[in-house]
């Protein structure tokens, strides 16, 4: 069976996904089409890198076993990587890893990596994973920083939202795209801050995390479970609560045991256009920030908190919490977080209350994001 291959192009990075599976590549241009130049593409000489890196990865479980056995040999450390335990060993300039529980297996040689599994789905999933980690390590080598911010697009400009975990992020970046602005990003950004003084923005893609009572309070409930009901999948990283909760129609949020976390539909970015009839942007000009944070019993309105952007607001390999990098991906020093930082301090700013209102809250996010982009 011949490989099967899908280009992926964000900016100046570029990397290509490659496997006998051809679900596997196809998960990939599914994945980063809607946000990233991802589209089918000629097969790679295997022992290459095609353009700026290549991702092999294919359905073979004696790999599996031939990684852990290497894993084990070679002494290892343990490790969470995108919440899995994770075994990584290095030897002779390869590092070699393995996920036990979930039976996959890595190989990495500078920008070439090889995922092996027992099946295609945990397989497709890793080489996305690992395929925007190829990117984010070129972009980053160009001067970009990732940011943990949502974003919404109108015209080329955009508003970022910056705030902690369960600031509302997520929730503002939606609701200004159910408006009619472009979704750029649900939860992080790559920025970078150009000569002419301008901050261009591009999209992370990602799995979009939306609550049950937010999809229920936006009228996008009953259209979600239809498509559930009909046999669409959503993202698997998705808890099976949520999808029982769907096949149930229960619409009250569902809250993770141990934590207290809110477990949500987990919508891949195509569904984001298909399903939910958002459009997506693909690149837009920084034009302000809002920062926000959640109280349910407030009213839902500016105040003043104008603080600056912190440590939290960058993603770096300290602040790094899912994806550490274990592959060596990632270039040892970030030229372009501070001149960043810089350019972002001088735009306009507004700080925002928001509550469990969704109309006065769109109301009151539509109203402040073009106050934002008209002064831009």
């Amino acid at each position: 069976m011949p490989l099967t291959a899908t280009r992926i192009a964000a900016d100046t990075a570029t990397v290509t996904v490659a496997s006998l599976t051809p679900a596997v590549a196809d998960w990939s241009r599914r994945y980063f089409g809607p946000w990233w130049n991802a589209e089918l593409a000629d097969a790679p000489n295997p022992g290459s890198i095609a353009g700026g890196g290549l991702v092999l990865a294919d359905v073979d479980p004696a790999r599996v076993d031939e990684i852990t056995t290497l894993v084990r040999d070679y002494g290892h450390d343990e490790t969470t990587y995108a919440n899995a335990r994770t075994l990584v060993a290095r030897h002779d300039g390869i590092t070699y890893a393995v996920q036990p529980e979930e039976r996959t297996g890595y190989q990495a040689d500078g920008r070439r990596l090889v995922i092996v599994g027992d099946d295609a789905e945990p397989v497709a999933v890793a080489a996305a994973r690992l395929a925007r980690e190829l990117v984010r390590g070129q972009l980053l080598a160009d001067g970009w920083t990732v940011l943990h911010a949502s974003a919404a697009a109108q015209n080329g400009d955009t508003v970022l939202t910056l705030g902690d975990k369960g600031a509302g992020k997520t929730t503002t970046a939606f609701l200004l795209a159910l408006g009619g602005w472009g979704l750029l990003a649900n939860d992080r950004v790559f920025a970078r801050a150009e000569p002419d003084g301008r901050v261009r923005v591009l999209p992370w893609p990602s799995a979009a995390a939306i609550g049950l009572g937010l999809l229920d309070a936006t009228g996008l409930y009953d259209q979600v479970r239809e498509r559930v009901l009909a046999g669409g999948q959503l993202h698997p990283t998705q808890h099976a609560s949520v999808t029982e909760a769907l096949h149930d129609g229960r619409r009250e949020p569902i809250w993770r045991e141990n934590d207290g976390k809110e477990l949500k539909p987990q919508f891949f970015p195509d569904q984001l256009g298909s399903w939910l009839g958002l459009a997506l942007a693909t690149e837009a000009r920084a034009a302000g920030l809002l920062l926000t944070a959640v109280d349910p019993d407030a009213t839902p309105a500016l105040v003043e908190d104008d603080r600056a952007l912190t440590e939290a607001d960058v993603f770096s390999q300290k602040t790094e919490d899912r994806y550490p990098d274990i592959f060596g991906l990632t270039p040892a020093t970030a030229t372009g977080a501070v001149a960043l930082t810089e350019h972002l301090a001088r735009l306009p700013r507004r700080s925002l209350v928001l509550s469990h209102d969704i109309d006065a809250n769109a109301a009151l996010l539509a109203k402040t994001a073009e106050e934002l982009t008209a002064a831009s």
